[in-house]
C-alpha cells in the first residue's frame, strides 16, 4: 500500500468513528438524515428516495438518491463520508439487475416501481 492509501483509510476511519453507515446497494430505499444550517441554527432533514447508483472510491465513495416530488424527479448526490451526512437508514431493500438504475429517469408510475428481495429482507431481520 502506499502513502496516500493510509491517508485515506485513516481519514475514512476517522470520519466513521460515531457513525454506522449500514449495507446497501441500488434499488433500496433509503431514508439520508442531513445536517443543514441556516443562519446560526443547525437542524436535521430527512430526504428519503431510492438509490439509483453508487460509487466506492475509497474517500471519495457516494450515492445517489432519486425521489420524486410534487410530480417532479428529484436527485441527489450525497458524499459517504461527509460530516453533512448524520445518519443513513434503510427503509426496504430493493431487488435488481443492475449497478446503476439510470433507466428509473425515463420511467413514471407503476413501471417505475421496484420489487421488494424479501430473502434479503429475511436475512436482515434475522441479525
Amino acid at each position: 500500500m502506499n502513502i496516500i492509501e493510509n491517508i485515506e483509510k485513516e481519514q475514512v476511519a476517522k470520519l466513521t468513528d460515531g457513525k454506522n453507515i449500514p449495507d446497501f446497494k441500488a434499488g433500496d430505499t433509503l431514508k439520508v438524515h442531513t445536517k443543514v444550517k441556516e443562519g446560526d441554527r443547525e437542524r436535521i432533514q430527512i430526504y428519503e428516495g431510492v438509490c439509483i447508483a453508487r460509487k466506492n472510491d475509497g474517500l471519495n465513495s457516494s450515492f445517489t438518491v432519486r425521489k420524486i416530488s410534487f410530480g417532479e424527479g428529484v436527485e441527489r448526490v450525497f458524499p459517504l463520508y461527509s460530516p453533512n451526512v448524520a445518519k443513513i437508514e434503510v427503509t426496504r431493500i430493493g431487488k435488481v439487475r443492475r449497478a446503476k438504475l439510470y433507466f428509473l429517469r425515463a420511467l413514471r408510475g407503476r413501471s417505475a416501481r421496484i420489487a421488494d428481495d424479501l430473502s434479503a429482507q429475511a436475512k436482515a431481520n434475522k441479525e
